[in-house]
């Protein structure tokens, strides 16, 4: 049901069943790296180029979520999923290779949340039993597209980020699909599109940084609820500097009552502070890894009972750069639950 302004509760309460999450070299190096399920040596992965690469990580994650439940892509409904690169198009052609009825999203980094959200009403209203959702990225077939290949060995300022490689997804059910405890999702809300006249491409951080306040505002104020029902309000990819620069909008601009470390994001989790990685991981599939992989794994530990998932993204092309405009940029917010009972 709709609450409030751009907010949707999910009565149900529609469980992720089981996820995939693979990951390149330098995932492998990074503090998460138990959390994968594949992990790839070198960034060609046997392909002869990266966006086929990049294909291969997302046909590999929804092969080992659905593995894990038995299910094969025969018994899926709809796959709900999307990346960076030109036209989505590793993702398309992954759909290919699964041949699943499929909804290609873009959404730029912010693809994770607006797929999940988008299953999570699908299955809460009985449009489908199972929904495979996800994003992807990979590092250098993304820097060719919208920075410089990585093989010119440009500089980049501090404020840039490092785009993940990897892939991440869920499998997405009505609860009573899932026997004992399982993650579900219990309300999403919808961002809108906040431009606030950035035009530097390499602090994406600070560009995303008003969309997920003003989406994380709109979400308490559509739930009645405080910052503090979550154990935690985790980001997609803002990095050190985006963080901060939310951190202080939502204390001085919105108000809001917040400790400092209840504020996390998945840029800062993925990689180790002597990486050289400058603010921080980005990509379309940084927070569907952390999410999908480390935080539902924390969740099952009893470290986070809720949290709020708030994925950033970027919404400029190499079209709108050479043309000089601002970064219009997008935030999705999906509350999640770890339920104890069958």
């Amino acid at each position: 049901m709709l609450q409030g302004k751009s907010s949707w509760v999910f009565q149900n309460r529609p469980a992720i069943a089981a996820t995939g999450v693979t990951g390149g070299p330098f995932e492998a190096n990074g503090p998460l790296k138990e959390d994968f399920d594949i992990l790839h040596k070198d960034l060609w992965m046997g392909e002869d180029s990266y966006e086929k690469a990049q294909r291969l990580l997302l046909e590999e994650a929804i092969d080992s979520a659905l593995g894990k439940i038995n299910l094969k892509p025969k018994d899926i409904q709809f796959l709900l999923a999307g990346d960076l690169i030109n036209q989505i198009t590793p993702t398309s052609f992954a759909a290919r290779t699964q041949s699943i009825p499929y909804f290609g999203l873009f959404g730029a980094c912010s693809t994770s949340m607006e797929g999940l959200a988008l299953s999570g009403f699908i299955v809460n209203y009985q449009g489908a039993q199972y929904v495979v959702t996800g994003a992807s990225s990979h590092n250098a077939a993304t820097e060719k597209q919208f920075r410089y290949p990585t093989e010119y060995g440009g500089q980049k300022p501090p404020t840039a980020q490092w785009t993940a490689t990897g892939a991440g997804v869920g499998v997405v059910t009505r609860r009573n699909n899932v026997q004992g405890p399982a993650p579900v999702l219990t309300s999403a809300t919808i961002g809108k599109v906040v431009d606030m006249g950035l035009t530097d491409p390499f602090n994406m951080g600070g560009a995303m940084a008003p969309a997920a306040a003003d989406t994380i505002v709109t979400h308490l104020q559509d739930l009645q609820i405080d910052p503090s029902y979550y154990d935690a309000i985790i980001t997609g990819d803002l990095a050190q500097i985006g963080r901060e620069t939310l951190i202080d909008l939502l204390k001085n601009q919105h108000g809001l009552k917040i400790q400092d470390d209840h504020i996390q994001d998945c840029g800062i989790k993925l990689y180790n502070p002597d990486q050289p990685v400058q603010a921080g991981g980005s990509g379309a599939g940084c927070s569907a890894i952390v999410l999908y992989g480390h935080i539902l794994n924390e969740m099952k530990k009893g470290r986070y009972k809720r949290i709020l998932l708030v994925a950033t993204g970027a919404l400029l092309s190499p079209l709108t750069v050479q043309q000089k405009e601002s970064i219009p940029c997008i935030a999705h917010a999906v509350a999640i639950e770890y339920d104890p009972n069958s």
